[in-house]
């Protein structure tokens, strides 16, 4: 408990601290977020905000990590591996930024471009821990043998870790279009991650996840990075996370899903993220079958400003839809729990 303690102290100390330098450097060399000019008319004015605020984040939950180590903790491989994939998808969302803010347009990486990175970045998870760890490959809910102990065995098993990433780091990087609705609803699935692996760890012998204790470490570590990010992206946002965060917060997500034998669950801890997805798909399969639109915009947030929500009102409802989806999960792991340890 103590390590977690100073992770979180850490990780939103250093988030806190690196946003502020980020907003001071950002704007002192006029570098700010160019704005799609076929978005809602209001989000106009948010032009030249400062981006890429992702990197504290990352870097919040990095040191985290690596000071609350010391304390009398060790460093896991499924943890290294876990804080790698973080930092590497940062690092593809970061370059996106990059290239946009100094091509000074809202196009940074090719659709092509940002897939190869970060397939290459969630192949590279895959076989590091099926090599490196003790994963397990069962297809999973709340624990390994939860869904009946189907293997998917090492292949299956890393193609499905591969599709599990791409698909949530595109999905948060969907929902990152109003000022702290990203951040602020995958901090309820940090919440959940850290909960769940430290149960996990206290409960080794039901959930046989080696390096549980290592994970909560890592989740705590991101959820203070990005609440310390959380306090200037909130409405009006002074600085906004770009793919640098987006895409790091997806895979985070993915990851301690993977690695803690929960991906079937992921759906619901993410649920708003799922949702955000599949007005997109929605909206795109209707309109090419038909030409009408179902949403007047998707993502389905866009929609709800249209039709005259106030863009607060829009996140803080999303937060409260995202925080009890979370609570479900939640409900959902503790009755799994509470019935295997009745049948024991």
């Amino acid at each position: 408990m103590t390590r977690l303690l100073i992770a979180l102290a850490i990780g939103v100390v250093v988030s806190f601290l690196t946003t502020q330098f980020l907003i001071s450097w950002l704007t002192r060399l006029k570098i700010g977020q160019p704005i799609q000019e076929d978005g809602p008319q209001g989000h106009q004015t948010k032009a030249g905000t400062p981006t890429m605020g992702g990197a504290a984040i990352v870097a919040g939950a990095a040191g985290g990590y690596a000071i609350s180590d010391l304390w009398g903790g060790i460093y896991t491989r499924t943890g290294l591996i876990t804080m790698f994939t973080i930092i590497a998808a940062g690092a593809v969302g970061f370059l996106d930024d990059w290239i946009k803010i100094s091509r000074e347009r809202n196009l940074g990486l090719t659709s092509r471009a940002k897939f190869i990175g970060l397939t290459t970045v969630a192949v590279l998870f895959a076989v590091m821990m099926i090599n490196f760890t003790d994963v397990h490959t069962e297809l999973s809910f709340t624990r390994w043998d939860s869904f009946g102990g189907f293997d998917l065995g090492p292949w299956g098993w890393g193609a499905f870790a591969v599709l599990t990433i791409l698909a949530t780091s595109n999905a948060v990087n969907l929902t990152d279009g109003l000022d702290g609705l990203a951040a602020g609803s995958s901090i309820f699935g940090f919440a959940a991650y850290t909960a769940m692996t430290y149960w996990m760890f206290r409960n080794s012998e039901v959930y046989d996840v080696p390096h549980a204790l290592d994970i909560a470490i890592v989740s705590a570590s991101l959820l203070a990075g990005t609440a310390g990010f959380l306090w200037f992206n909130a409405a009006p946002a002074r600085i906004f996370m770009g793919d640098t965060g987006s895409l790091a917060l997806g895979t985070a997500l993915a990851a301690f899903a993977l690695s803690t034998n929960t991906a079937l669950l992921l759906p619901i801890i993410g649920g708003l993220f799922v949702i955000e997805t599949l007005s997109v798909i929605i909206q795109v399969a209707v309109f090419k079958a038909t030409k009408k639109r179902v949403f007047r915009m998707a993502p389905i947030h866009h929609h709800f400003e249209l039709k005259g929500w106030p863009e607060t009102w829009v996140i803080i409802r999303f937060w409260m839809a995202a925080g009890l989806l979370t609570a479900v999960a939640l409900g959902l792991f503790y009755a799994d729990f509470i019935n295997v340890s009745e049948g024991a």
